[in-house]
């Protein structure tokens, strides 16, 4: 079993989980606004933050992941939200690849992969993305700039019937894969980017 990566519980029958992914490097606000607006939104049980070791679509590594995951339980401390370093324990590097091991460890469990509207943008560029669109809902959060590359990008093109429209954004606790849901909140203007860059 692997399940002792979890600090709050566990997944239990019928729990609707949200899945906010990334290396959180470091985490700040931005990532809190957005976890409290996926719960409301979209009616969820609870997220899980799952800080990865590492990022395959950059070049350079993040800070250590202890570090990071400290940073992260600092900045979000919240009852439904858990810090988990999955990746790291079930030795997956890919979403998709996470999502199948998660998946295989709560069977009873319902799980819908969180993102922002950027990386619905380049979304196509991720391994076995389609193959995260047939099984998992996603929810969509936008971010200021991104809105528009993301409703034309190519898995916003194809998948345009699986949409679920964002006043409507409560059914995706209930909808079945393939099945997304894109909602327009205030966001707050911050990156790890722009923060790593501050401290340099």
């Amino acid at each position: 079993m692997i399940a002792r990566w979890q600090n709050r519980g566990r997944a239990h029958r019928g729990q609707v989980v949200g899945l906010l992914g990334g290396s959180f490097d470091p985490a700040h606000m931005g990532h809190a606004h957005i976890t409290r607006e996926a719960l409301k939104r979209f009616d969820l049980d609870a997220v899980w933050w799952l800080v990865s070791p590492g990022n395959p679509l950059k070049d350079h590594g993040p800070a250590p992941i202890d570090e990071r995951m400290e940073i992260a339980r600092q900045v979000m401390d919240h009852p439904k939200v858990t810090i988990s370093d999955f990746e790291r324990k079930a030795g997956t590097r890919y979403t998709a690849q996470t999502l199948k091991a998660l998946m295989k460890e709560y069977p009873k469990a319902k799980f819908i992969w969180l993102m922002g509207a950027d990386n619905l943008a380049q979304f196509h560029l991720w391994q076995d993305w389609r193959w995260i669109m047939d099984n998992v809902p996603i929810g969509v959060l936008a971010r200021p700039g991104d809105r528009v590359a993301a409703r034309t990008s190519k898995a916003a093109k194809i998948y345009a019937h699986a949409r679920i429209r964002g006043r409507e954004s409560w059914r995706l606790r209930r909808a079945v894969a393939p099945a997304w849901c894109f909602v327009n909140v205030a966001m707050v203007d911050l990156s790890s980017t722009k923060i790593r860059a501050a401290k340099d």
